[in-house]
């Protein structure tokens, strides 16, 4: 039996940082999200705050801020007809390659793991394209081929079409641990019901775990008319 996406992503402690992305149960609408989490005092003090284009990381108390160049980013850009969603400033890089006519796998062949030894933490990315009343979606991940990280293993999805009433989750790590271990495999699958966009973080926040779970974005898009409705969820108020 598929699991529901609230029951995937507390299926342990740490999944890190995770994306969902895939279709109403009434194939009517496209249903995203991305959530992070943390374990140190940086990564938790942090807030996503909504964008034009999308939605940005930033510091809640800036004072306490040691360093940036991990934690703030762009996880979620649009552009034209298509939405990205990925980990890390790589965002930037996939929306710089589809501007140029360029392709997703061609923009992630560019970039690999984030160099935060010795986890090696992944980046994972989707970008999903709308045409037709449909979407297709590509998803990624980059992560260290050995415990050194000497090297980089690029694995990419390719979804034509997407089955309506699922999901496909792609997260950063298996589970909590010292170093922390990389997902592996492929997205999982999960089941999407008709809920908006509130009621789709509400589910997935109360699946996180309390003591990790930092932030929270979701989107449901209408295939036929491309209105969105969005969400936010922050641990810090």
């Amino acid at each position: 039996m598929i699991q529901t996406a609230q029951s995937a992503v507390g299926a342990t402690t740490y999944p890190g940082r995770g994306i969902i992305v895939g279709k109403s149960a009434d194939g009517k609408r496209a249903m995203m999200a991305y959530f992070i989490m943390g374990r140190s005092v940086n990564s938790r003090n942090r807030v996503f705050t909504a964008e034009p284009d999308g939605i940005r990381t930033e510091a809640f108390d800036p004072s306490k801020m040691v360093d940036p160049s991990l934690i703030i980013y762009h996880p979620v850009r649009v552009i034209d007809n298509k939405v990205i969603v990925t980990n890390g400033d790589q965002t930037d890089t996939i929306r710089d390659y589809v501007a140029k006519d360029s392709t997703f796998a061609d923009a992630l062949r560019t970039r690999e793991f984030e160099p935060d030894a010795p986890n090696f933490t992944p980046r994972v990315s989707a970008m999903a394209t709308f045409d037709g009343g449909d979407f297709s979606l590509d998803m990624a991940i980059l992560r260290a081929g050995d415990a050194q990280g000497s090297c980089c293993h690029r694995v990419f999805w390719e979804m034509e079409k997407v089955e309506a009433g699922k999901g496909y989750f792609l997260h950063t790590y298996l589970s909590d641990g010292s170093p922390i271990p990389s997902f592996t495999g492929d997205p999982e699958t999960v089941s999407l019901g008709d809920e908006d966009a509130a009621a789709l973080a509400e589910a997935v926040w109360a699946g996180l775990n309390a003591d990790n779970r930092v932030s929270l974005w979701t989107c449901t898009r209408d295939l036929a008319t491309g209105e969105t409705d969005t969400c936010i969820i922050n641990a810090n108020k």
